[in-house]
């Protein structure tokens, strides 16, 4: 992965150099709609923690270690959707649910430590919405590349050698709350398939594919309902 790292930090020296003003409109675009989303959405930072919390206690946020840009790890924070500690119980203490959830590329469908509200907030994608403040930081951008996990990088190129040339331009842009991935399948595109998407989408730099992205994203929210 270092290596990987350092190619990543040399193509995105390049790109900042050769797309600057499109890094500028991307973070002005991240700060308004981020912005604005929290301002709307603002009933929902009072319901959704109370019915989390009525529902299966605390706590209401759950955060988890992903890799951004030049592969450093930050942490992403959703409403949890999950039982406690669901993390240790994948991969301490259920090993069969480990490989299955392995086996299908990192995901496990009518995942049984979803909780009964986590399932109606993963469908709308309100789990996702804490994301905005990572968007605030600077962690994320509102239309990136998926918000890998670490390990899932690792063993994934190694089970598909052939997506390792994708990791670099992955890792030269900040991961996105929402993305080319989501508009197009979610879940259900494969990881050769996604990491692919995600490199080509790292090395276009067009701000109108990222209002598009964004317009395209509530259709695809609702779609999962």
């Amino acid at each position: 992965m270092k290596k990987i790292r350092q190619v990543a930090i040399a193509i995105a020296q390049v790109h900042s150099r050769q797309h600057q003003r499109y890094y500028v409109y991307k973070r002005i675009l991240d700060i308004t709609v981020a912005l604005i989303l929290i301002i709307i959405f603002l009933p929902f930072w009072i319901l959704v923690p109370l019915v989390v919390w009525v529902d299966s206690g605390r706590p209401i946020f759950f955060k988890h270690k992903r890799v951004g840009k030049y592969g450093e790890e930050f942490y992403l924070f959703k409403f949890r959707s999950m039982v406690k500690g669901a993390d240790e119980l994948l991969h301490k203490r259920d090993k069969e649910l480990l490989a299955k959830f392995k086996a299908n590329d990192w995901k496990i469908e009518n995942d049984p430590r979803i909780t009964r509200v986590g399932k109606s907030l993963r469908r709308l994608t309100i789990d996702e919405f804490p994301q905005l403040f990572n968007v605030l930081k600077g962690e994320m951008s509102v239309v990136g590349p998926r918000a890998y996990v670490a390990k899932e990088l690792i063993e994934q190129t190694k089970r598909y050698p052939t997506t390792r040339k994708y990791l670099p331009y992955i890792l030269s842009i900040k991961p996105g709350i929402t993305g080319v991935w989501q508009v197009n399948g979610r879940n259900d595109i494969p990881f050769t398939q996604r990491s692919a998407m995600d490199a080509a989408y790292a090395k276009r730099h067009h701000i109108v594919e990222d209002i598009l992205i964004l317009l395209k994203t509530p259709k695809a929210m609702i779609s999962r309902w």
